[in-house]
């Protein structure tokens, strides 16, 4: 990647690590005309970065988060001892000779901050497939494809601009989104030879749909009763269950300190 490319990488990753916190900040000072105003700010800067990341720099099926974690344990070079050992020739396993089962020679064991539980092959073998998988290119996009992730970065923009329309209780928002993103995954079904992380947030955005069954306004007039029920009946027939239940689901669902009061 081009250090460019990289920069919107990280200003797009910034700004995904921080929206929740800048809209709440900015609803506590400016209120709710506040909150919406930054919401909006953010989206579209979100979508430029990312429409240039797809257009222009070819970056392909865009995972979240942009930028993948650093997983230390994997990246942690081997022990210094390891390598003089395999450049010496030195044997740096035992096999056992009744359950065949390959363990570190005692004489090879490294330091305690270093010392991890798989042999040295193993830990090569991890590292080497871990390396190659962070270095495979993007998978080239046909018009199609380009088209599918283009609704797939636009589609905020478009809820906010439906919202702005219809309103909050409308459910003209939620199908727009509910379309715009089935849409998005059917024209990417037909990509073949994907990467392991574009596989896996195809698979991300698929699990995403069911989000749906808890946004507004299908979860005011359908899910919000019935996982009030599902609660209550965990509550009062799971041992153990109704602690947690009553204790801390009224953060989340205000409404069933009010079932508790009225049918408990």
């Amino acid at each position: 990647q081009s250090l460019p490319q990289q920069k919107l990488l990280t200003w797009l990753s910034v700004l995904e690590c921080v929206e929740v916190f800048a809209e709440m900040g900015t609803a506590r000072v400016w209120g709710e005309m506040g909150r919406w105003t930054i919401i909006v700010l953010i989206q579209l800067a979100k979508a430029i970065l990312r429409l240039l990341l797809l257009l222009w720099y070819k970056g392909g099926i865009q995972t979240s988060p942009p930028i993948v974690p650093l997983n230390r344990e994997q990246q942690q070079p081997l022990h210094p001892q390891d390598i003089e050992d395999s450049s010496l020739g030195k044997d740096q396993t035992y096999v056992g000779k009744r359950s065949s089962r390959v363990v570190r020679s005692l004489q090879n064991t490294p330091s305690l901050q270093s010392r991890h539980w798989g042999s040295p092959q193993q830990r090569e073998e991890s590292q080497s497939r871990r390396a190659e998988e962070m270095n495979q290119p993007p998978t080239p996009l046909g018009l199609q494809e380009t088209i599918a992730e283009s609704i797939y970065i636009t589609r905020p923009l478009l809820h906010l601009l439906s919202l702005g329309v219809w309103g909050q209780r409308s459910w003209k928002p939620w199908l727009l989104s509910a379309v715009l993103d089935i849409s998005s995954l059917s024209l990417l079904s037909d990509l073949k030879d994907l990467n392991r992380r574009e596989r896996a947030e195809l698979r991300r955005r698929t699990m995403l749909l069911l989000y749906y069954l808890l946004r507004s306004p299908f979860y005011d007039r359908y899910s919000e009763g019935r996982i009030l029920l599902l609660l209550r009946l965990l509550a009062d027939y799971v041992p153990g269950v109704g602690f947690v239940t009553r204790k801390w689901v009224p953060l989340l669902y205000p409404h069933f300190c009010w079932v508790e009061k009225n049918q408990g």
